[in-house]
């Protein structure tokens, strides 16, 4: 007989929902990578070609999680969406491939902080030097400022989605005023000029190579829209409205990354800019044209991007961890419900753990887990559109049917050239020699797990499996038993 399993709180309104989505998508890097990755290795207008591209390419993708959301509106996501169609060692290896990576990316969201004190406040938390890790100094000052924040964040997650939503739509409209002020500063500037864009593309490459070296990281800079996915047990709002949320999320994601790379090329000659070597760029170009104001203005932005990456992928990384906890894959208490604050408590505590510890590796080290993770991102994104393409098929009776086997379609075609741009030797987008240990190692870990919790789930008949995986709902799989 199957097991009936409680479910999560229903408190996330669209506005929470979409709140969630861009600040995971739109983080610290839309700060920080123009100076450092899309104007030398791309240029202005091939940088904005790319970010378009890029999430065209993942607007078909999130049109298939639209979908699977719609028909299986419970927790975990891509890992429930494996399951639905390829089976439990499918679930598993997409839930494996993400975990680690949503963890990470909260880690690193948080050392963005430290770098953001070194330039505003320098000295104030670089206090009690430790020791150094692949070139980065760690500082027991930071240490204490990065686990207060972090542990602050998990007691907010804690105490429920709805808490957390609210002040993801303070923050997220914080990141999108701050973006504008900065585009317009810098815009009616007096040394402001179009003919500062120029040259348009990477002098080193052509235009098309330009382009690509943009759109092989479209994984890394929309990732944060899956977060929708994994908080769908919470909606509090029919779960049709997934998909636009997430669309108009991406669009706006790719609006704002191209907002503040314009902004930083276009106050003077971008290629002196960089000449010029300063700690930060953007920081360099909110002083200059707004004077005290503009860092005031970008330090808020800033701040949001942080706090909203943060929390959006608690959300995310401890609903997947409840997702599998439930499912009995990992220990059952990670699938445990706090009986008045509606979270999936244990999963929080367990997420905030972790991210206490990362900081003490380094940034360096969390940007090659990061990158690592990537992968792991779009093998979720590919098992999303393979099962969207497969319920499409088998409900190809209904409405609209066909629209959505086409999307699923081109969507699996994105995820396969995002795993391509993120793998082979000598793509643009292409992970670091440490990347590719730390995936080897997480992929060895995984096999280990693997051989002994899933050995004890597909002992289980499949009427009880489905009902751990989809917390008690009977919904239909459409895998081999």
């Amino acid at each position: 007989m199957a097991e009936t399993q409680t479910s999560l709180k229903k408190t996330i309104k669209p506005s929470q929902a979409w709140a969630l989505a861009l600040g995971a998508i739109l983080g610290w890097g839309a700060f920080v990578l123009p100076a450092l990755r899309f104007l030398p290795t791309a240029g202005p207008l091939a940088s904005c070609i790319g970010f378009a591209l890029g999430g065209v390419m993942l607007l078909f993708v999130a049109m298939s999680y639209g979908d699977m959301i719609g028909k299986y509106p419970v927790a975990g996501g891509e890992f429930v969406f494996a399951y639905v169609g390829f089976g439990p060692t499918a679930a598993f290896v997409c839930g494996w491939a993400l975990a680690l990576g949503y963890i990470c990316i909260i880690a690193l969201n948080a050392s963005a902080l430290a770098l953001l004190f070194r330039f505003l406040l320098p000295g104030v938390f670089e206090v009690g030097y430790l020791y150094t890790i692949v070139g980065w100094d760690i500082y027991a000052g930071e240490l204490a400022m990065l686990i207060a924040i972090l542990v602050g964040c998990g007691w907010i997650n804690y105490r429920g989605a709805d808490l957390v939503g609210k002040i993801q739509v303070f923050l997220a409209i914080a990141l999108v005023g701050g973006v504008f002020a900065l585009f317009a500063g810098t815009t009616l500037h007096e040394t402001s000029s179009v003919s500062n864009l120029f040259p348009l593309f990477a002098e080193h490459r052509s235009p098309m190579a330009s382009i690509m070296a943009i759109v092989a990281i479209a994984p890394w800079l929309y990732v944060g829209f899956d977060t929708i996915p994994q908080a769908a047990e919470e909606f509090d709002f029919p779960h049709e409205m997934a998909t636009k949320l997430m669309v108009t999320a991406i669009l706006c994601g790719v609006v704002l990354y191209a907002m503040v790379t314009l902004a930083v090329a276009g106050l003077m000659p971008y290629k002196e800019l960089l000449a010029m070597d300063v700690p930060w760029a953007t920081g360099y170009v909110a002083h200059l044209s707004l004077g005290k104001a503009g860092s005031v203005i970008l330090a808020i932005a800033v701040s949001a991007a942080i706090f909203t990456g943060i929390n959006g992928f608690f959300i995310a990384s401890s609903r997947l961890l409840f997702s599998i906890g439930r499912a009995r894959i990992l220990p059952s208490w990670f699938g445990d419900i706090h009986p008045k604050h509606g979270t999936p408590h244990k999963s929080i505590v367990f997420v905030t753990l972790l991210t206490i510890i990362a900081p003490f590796f380094g940034r360096e080290v969390l940007n090659w887990v990061v990158d690592m993770s990537a992968v792991g991102t779009v093998i979720g994104y590919l098992y999303t559109c393979l099962a969207a393409y497969k319920v499409a098929v088998a409900f190809r009776s209904e409405e609209k049917t066909s629209k959505k086997i086409i999307f699923a379609a081109f969507g699996s075609v994105s995820s396969i050239i995002c795993i391509l741009l993120l793998t082979v030797p000598g793509s643009p987008g292409s992970i670091g020699t440490e990347s590719w240990i730390a995936l080897v190692l997480w992929t060895l870990l995984g096999a280990f797990f693997y051989k002994i919790k899933m050995g004890e789930f597909k002992g289980l008949d499949y009427e009880t499996q489905r009902s751990l995986m989809m917390g008690g709902i009977e919904l239909p799989t459409f895998f081999k038993k």
